[in-house]
């Protein structure tokens, strides 16, 4: 009888050592409640709780990322869309995210969505969709300042997709089709204004030096020569022509000298 007391007694104090040992990795707090009073966050390494009177609660350090739901939003335009995002934060003060928040993973989710609608539902879908980097910054200050009451920190807040709705794709995809056929028209108007603006002034140097129109007929004569045709046209130089113009003034006056 006394032996099996004896071991019974030794059973029992095996098993209070064993809930009185806890360990904490490195990435770990464990949160300590004495008679349900806090005592602090303790860790990393192995230490001892007073069994029955302390309960502690493990808290992990690590950043953790959640995906937020698609949330149906409004646009500052009436522009129906559907947005989602991805938010990552870690446990900064232990004690807060125990005390202060019942569950604070889930808190932080809801905090999320909300912000997410709240702001996204004040802007145009032309900032949602070209502004998405200062939105972040500006949903990641919201949120974090939210949170920060828990000691959690928020610390990177990313708008991953925006579903549109189908008029609305192909409203813009036309839009993109007529603002590029604008830039090919613009392009082609300012490249024939400066084909014409070097027309003109080489114009203005060949009616200055005659020699330069006929050289230029020597090099069209070249450029037809090399295309194999059967009949070439050589155009007649100017000078010739004023050449006959001369002669012929002088047989006009010549005949009148004789009448």
């Amino acid at each position: 009888m006394g032996m099996s007391l004896i071991f019974f007694l030794v059973i029992i104090a095996i098993i209070i050592l064993m809930t009185a040992i806890r360990v904490v990795t490195e990435y770990e707090r464990g949160v300590i409640f004495r008679l349900g009073r806090l005592i602090g966050a303790k860790g990393p390494g192995l230490f001892f709780l007073i069994p029955i009177v302390d309960k502690m609660v493990k808290i992990s350090l690590r950043t953790v990322n959640f995906d937020v739901q698609p949330q149906e939003i409004i646009t500052k335009d009436n522009v129906p869309v559907k947005v989602n995002a991805v938010i990552y934060f870690r446990v900064m003060d232990p004690s807060k995210a125990v005390i202060s928040v019942e569950n604070y993973r889930f808190a932080t989710l809801q905090i999320a969505q909300t912000t997410l609608r709240g702001v996204l539902g004040e802007i145009e879908l032309d900032e949602l969709l070209s502004k998405r980097e200062k939105l972040n910054e500006r949903l990641q200050t919201i949120i974090d300042g939210q949170t920060d009451p828990w000691g959690i920190k928020v610390s990177v807040v990313e708008v991953k997709e925006i579903e549109l709705p189908d008029t609305m794709k192909r409203a813009m995809a036309r839009q993109a089709e007529v603002e590029r056929e604008r830039r090919a028209k613009i392009i082609n108007a300012q490249g024939e204004y400066q084909a014409a603006e070097k027309l003109s002034q080489a114009a203005e140097i060949i009616s200055e030096y005659p020699q330069a129109l006929q050289l230029r007929y020597l090099q069209t004569l070249s450029d037809i020569a090399t295309e194999q045709n059967s009949t070439i046209v050589f155009p007649l130089p100017l000078n010739i022509l004023e050449a006959f113009d001369f002669y012929k003034t002088i047989g006009k006056v010549v005949k009148k000298e004789k009448s």
